[in-house]
């Protein structure tokens, strides 16, 4: 048996890790438009710290990496960190999750230190409504950014598109044409409670069989694939005749926790098994010492759930855990 497996017989070998809980953005689903406090800059893990704890993830079978925020490009020196992990033995697979809005000028140089792909929130193609929904930042940067991504090599590209009812729904066919006319993955994500599971939550909640109903409704022939490197929880579609795909992930909806294999390290260091639950594990009295970092990742196998009860909280039924207070952009995506 791997040495990452849970009480319900999941393996786990792939750790998403935090490098900072601040953004250059102020997503509505994400964080509040006056922010959250930011930790300080020295209750941060160093990339010396992250790098040992991936070392002892990586002897129990951690091989996969996805560099998350906050957004991951505004702490600087972020190259330095991805070459480090890239060189540790075991780790086959190194990802970015970022608003693309910092891509362009870092691009090279993290492909270059060793990162492998990069998912691109992106959830409009219009430069009005992008301000709407990030509150501040420019489309065209984020743009600018895909296009450098494909520059550079990185495939395949993926952009995240979390929907929001009444905001962004009316352009689900054109991210499927996109989908269909360029060589991109679009992912549609479900709208999900992270730290506020209020009345805002269940009004713009989505799901996302809406997608299929309108690749339907505009014509386009779709068929189920499973191909796509990195897919994760998607469920994943071809365009007949087009050059990209598409991707369903539904957490609310469609729930995926039995196929989950992941862990998270948050950017204040809290190894933390659910992303929907309060449950963490602090990592930073255990630095400098493997022994104790190993016990920590056995730990969180220990006490992982089953699941999380996001369709429970829409539905306003009772949760059998306590949520987490913590937003997204403090957790890491």
């Amino acid at each position: 048996m791997a040495a990452l497996t849970d009480r319900f017989g999941r393996v786990h070998d792939y750790l998403r890790i935090s490098v900072t809980d601040r953004c250059n953005l102020r997503c509505l689903y994400c964080m509040p438009e006056e922010g959250v406090k930011f930790e300080p800059a020295e209750n941060l893990l160093s990339y010396d710290q992250i790098t040992e704890i991936v070392r002892v993830g990586a002897k129990l079978g951690i091989t996969k990496l996805r560099i998350t925020g906050g957004e991951p490009l505004v702490r600087p020196g972020l190259a330095d960190l991805i070459g480090q992990l890239s060189s540790i033995p075991g780790i086959r697979d190194i990802s970015l999750t970022t608003n693309g809005v910092l891509l362009a000028d870092q691009a090279e140089g993290l492909r270059a230190a060793g990162l492998n792909r990069v998912n691109i929130s992106l959830d409009t193609l219009d430069p009005t409504r992008f301000k709407f929904i990030a509150r501040r930042g420019d489309l065209q940067r984020v743009m600018q950014g895909i296009e450098a991504a494909a520059k550079v090599g990185f495939a395949p590209i993926k952009l995240n598109c979390v929907l929001l009812k009444g905001v962004n729904e009316d352009e689900i066919a054109s991210f499927l044409k996109m989908a269909a006319e360029q060589p991109l993955h679009v992912r549609f994500i479900e709208y999900m409670p992270i730290g506020h599971a209020d009345d805002n939550w269940r009004n713009h909640y989505l799901p996302l069989s809406r997608v299929l109903e309108i690749a339907s409704e505009i014509g386009l022939g779709v068929e189920p694939i499973s191909d796509v490197l990195g897919n994760g929880p998607s469920e994943d579609y071809r365009i007949a005749g087009g050059k990209g795909t598409f991707g369903l992930i539904h957490p609310i909806s469609d729930q995926f926790c039995k196929r989950c294999n992941r862990l998270r390290l948050t950017a204040d260091g809290s190894i933390k098994p659910c992303l929907y639950w309060v449950d963490e594990l602090n990592v930073k009295p255990a630095l400098g010492s493997p022994d104790e970092l190993e016990k920590l990742f056995l730990r969180a196998m220990d006490i992982k759930p089953l699941n999380h009860e996001m369709a429970e909280k829409l539905a306003g039924d009772a949760q059998s855990h306590e949520p987490t207070t913590r937003r997204m952009s403090q957790i890491g995506g």
